[in-house]
């Protein structure tokens, strides 16, 4: 099959460091070659990847200091792709909504999977208008607020076999991975490492709009408790391996909806189990009471730790290999690649969108 996959800009495919679609991209990108399948990358020019790349721009936009506006950049690839059409069997896009109208008028094969959340007063007149753009979901809770959109598939994510080693220990700390914001949870982690008396590590990337809330929130706690907590910053690759590998759980206590929560599927890959509020796709990831604990406040928190060592880590690493492997993700694709293909549009004239 001859596939395109279009990447967001912002970060390198994969990413560096911090950056979850971009990583998934790669991972999945990655996976079809392996298959046998023809693959073209579209992504940023400092992407590193076995399929074709093609560079829609020099370097990852985020990572670009002269970078201003981000939209022309992503525009330029839609015509890159879109000039390429005949050459693809599918499309499989990762941009969000951009190509929409392109998607609607060219009669082209497609899938778009939104990464994303689902906010109501923003998406849902363009989901309601693209009522035939098919949609992929990553995680059946990020449905809820439009359910009726045109899902045409749920593929929970995926990462490889081998990315991240199996450790048998049980860790001495606890970890936090992500990034610094109000609905990462951040305090609630600090506090449940303080009323248990565990040290607590943490792996955060902090994006110039959530300085502040570092500043004002998060560094007066980590100020009055560097006794037992330590902030590592971004990390990647191998020092990422050890770090969630050589922990006693993941904490996870986030303060919103969260879509996916990559990081939670690379502990279960490490073998270290989560402790999750249970909030967005937690309950899909995460067994209760086999791959760790779904909590629904600080004082839960806290009495999963002490419950730590009735899990088994082997349990939490065979749930990992058995649903969320890459090449699981990519024959999940590759079906609803097929189903895109045998729905193609016999013709080239726009469809309306529904209102609702």
């Amino acid at each position: 099959m001859r596939i395109a996959q279009i990447a967001p800009l912002f970060e390198s495919v994969p990413p560096s460091l911090y950056g979850g679609s971009e990583r998934v991209v790669s991972w999945l990108t990655e996976e079809l070659v392996r298959l046998g399948h023809e693959v073209t990358l579209f992504a940023s020019g400092d992407s590193h990847t076995s399929a074709r790349l093609v560079p829609a721009c020099e370097k990852a936009l985020w990572r670009d200091g002269a970078c201003r506006e981000t939209l022309p950049h992503h525009i330029r690839m839609l015509e890159l792709v879109f000039r390429e059409l005949s050459q693809f069997d599918v499309l499989h896009f990762h941009c969000d909504y951009v190509h929409f109208p392109l998607v609607r008028r060219c009669g082209c094969s497609s899938i778009s999977t939104l990464h994303g959340s689902i906010h109501l007063h923003d998406l849902r007149p363009i989901l309601e208008e693209y009522r035939d753009v098919p949609l992929v979901s990553i995680s059946h809770n990020q449905r809820q607020p439009l359910p009726n959109a045109n899902w045409v598939g749920n593929v929970h994510h995926g990462l490889p076999r081998e990315l991240h080693t199996f450790r048998h220990g049980s860790g001495d700390y606890l970890a936090f991975l992500g990034r610094v914001s109000p609905e990462k949870g951040l305090e609630r982690a600090i506090e449940i490492a303080r009323r248990t008396g565990h040290k607590l590590k943490i792996a955060a990337k902090i994006y110039d709009e959530d300085r502040p809330y570092y500043e004002h929130t998060i560094e007066p706690l980590l100020r009055s408790s560097s006794f037992f907590v330590e902030f590592l910053g971004e990390i990647g690759g191998s020092a990422k391996d050890e770090f969630l590998g050589d922990a006693k759980a993941l904490l996870f206590p986030v303060e919103w909806s969260e879509p996916f929560g990559l990081v939670m599927i690379e502990a279960l890959a490490t073998g270290t189990p989560v402790i999750a509020w249970r909030r967005g796709s937690v309950p899909e990831v995460v067994q209760h009471g086999v791959t760790g604990f779904i909590v629904s406040n600080t004082d839960e928190g806290v009495a999963a730790v002490a419950q730590l060592n009735h899990l088994d880590r082997k349990v939490c690493r065979k749930d990992f290999e058995t649903r969320f492997t890459s090449e699981r993700m990519a024959k999940d694709y590759l079906c609803l690649y097929e189903d895109a293909i045998a729905a193609r549009p016999t013709s080239n004239l726009p469809t309306p969108g529904v209102s609702g």
